[in-house]
């Protein structure tokens, strides 16, 4: 492996340098032209969030299948890194603890199965090491992304290699729409899964910590969450189950966010929720949307709350719907998390729904090139809105209709730091 390093760094070098010379600049470009920016006919590099996610979780884009060579996955990951400087993207969001698992050498959890077919098999590298390394060689952040209550995508718990905590501690465990989670109404639960993703904060220079939208599970029809046993235990206090609940949630994104500060100041914290807090029809101070979900009310996550708090660095939500579309418009939900954000130490980015684009399954305004354009456009006119993230890596490979790339040459000439 030490031959295989030498190698990726010149590759690296190489990648870096040749972004430096496209035109509108890359990162040395950006450097140059804000050191000089009152020369004329120079161009300030502006900034914003530009970023795409990389989902592991059940190889939906990386590494492509389980059990290629260490090699193999290494090529796989410098591939989405050099695409991601060829679009000139500024930030990669790696998920690294897709199910109660590792990308990294964590001695609290098992090597992710992802990796080698095998949950707890040594893949035999490091590549959240190798992610942050190669990563910023080609100026990009890397940010890590962490599923905090996943367990697992099936409810047999004998699948689990032996050694699992949720193996170890099988009162953790809930099992709920075919899946296992942990419970997060146990303050153990909460203590060890903060540990876990703690681990790599203290072991990389990661850029950030990044959560998505999974808290409490999405409700599933005719099934119940079974914490009655943790309710009646902890939950004294609160008037009512789902006050309780929220609660879980808040002291694990405060919690969360104290122990980034501690270990590493300068890491960013954020979230990347489902993209409608409350209907307005709900709350008067939701969104004018109909959405079949409500974070506050469904996974138990008061988004608005912590933006409006100042507990996380950033928020990204998911507004994966097109222009116009009734029952959640992306030009209604982008003005209603500006406003969210106004006035706030929290940083708005807007997830993008990248993979929609040129799928047959979805609305004719998903089947224009320009769709994901138009949504950058619009959001412009929000100063609040200071970035996009991309879902997801793959889509940003094949690319179907041309709609990233249309992004790029519509928005994307000049160069981009990240917003500080």
């Amino acid at each position: 492996m030490l031959h295989r390093k030498s190698r990726l760094s010149r590759r690296a070098f190489t990648a870096t340098a040749l972004s430096a010379l496209v035109a509108a600049g890359g990162a040395m470009a950006a450097g140059s032209a804000l050191a000089r920016g009152s020369e004329p006919g120079r161009r300030r590099a502006v900034r914003e969030m530009r970023g795409v996610w990389v989902a592991t979780v059940t190889n939906r884009d990386w590494p492509s299948k389980p059990g290629l060579t260490a090699d193999e996955q290494c090529d796989e990951l410098i591939a989405h890194l050099d695409r991601a400087v060829e679009h000139r993207l500024n930030t990669v969001i790696l998920q690294v603890r897709p199910t109660a698992d590792a990308l990294w050498p964590s001695p609290y959890e098992p090597w992710s199965q992802v990796l080698t077919g095998t949950q707890g098999k040594d893949p035999g590298w490091d590549p959240l090491g190798t992610a942050v390394r190669e990563a910023h060689a080609r100026d990009l952040q890397l940010h890590a992304w962490f599923n905090p209550y996943r367990i697992a995508n099936h409810t047999d718990p004998t699948r689990l290699v032996e050694s699992h905590p949720a193996r170890q501690n099988p009162e953790w465990v809930v099992t709920y729409g075919g899946k296992l989670y942990y419970n997060p109404g146990l303050p153990a639960v909460r203590t060890f899964v903060q540990k876990a993703m703690l681990d790599a904060v203290e072991k990389y220079q990661i850029d950030g910590v990044h959560f998505d939208d999974y808290f409490y599970p999405y409700p599933v029809a005719g099934q119940t969450f079974d914490d009655t046993d943790a309710y009646d235990r902890y939950g004294g206090g609160f008037a009512t189950r789902a006050a309780w609940r929220r609660d879980n949630i808040d002291k694990l994104v405060i919690e969360m966010a104290a122990g980034i500060r501690r270990i590493r100041p300068t890491t960013q914290f954020g979230i990347s929720p489902f993209g409608v807090w409350r209907n307005a029809a709900t709350d008067p101070l939701g969104s004018d949307s109909r959405a079949g979900v409500q974070t506050y009310d469904d996974l138990h996550a008061d988004t608005r709350k912590w933006v409006r708090e100042g507990w996380i660095d950033y928020i990204c939500p998911q507004l994966y719907w097109n222009i116009g579309l009734a029952a959640a418009d992306y030009a209604k939900l982008v003005p209603w998390w500006a406003e969210v954000a106004r006035g706030s130490r929290t940083q708005l980015y807007i997830g993008e729904a990248l993979y929609k684009a040129g799928d047959p399954a979805q609305p004719a305004a998903w089947q224009e090139r320009a769709e994901l354009s138009r949504h950058l456009t619009l959001a412009k006119k929000h100063p609040e809105a200071h970035g996009h993230v991309f879902f997801a890596a793959k889509d940003v490979a094949t690319d179907r209709i041309g709609a990233m790339a249309q992004v790029v040459d519509d928005h994307y000439g000049q160069p981009a730091m990240t917003p500080r």
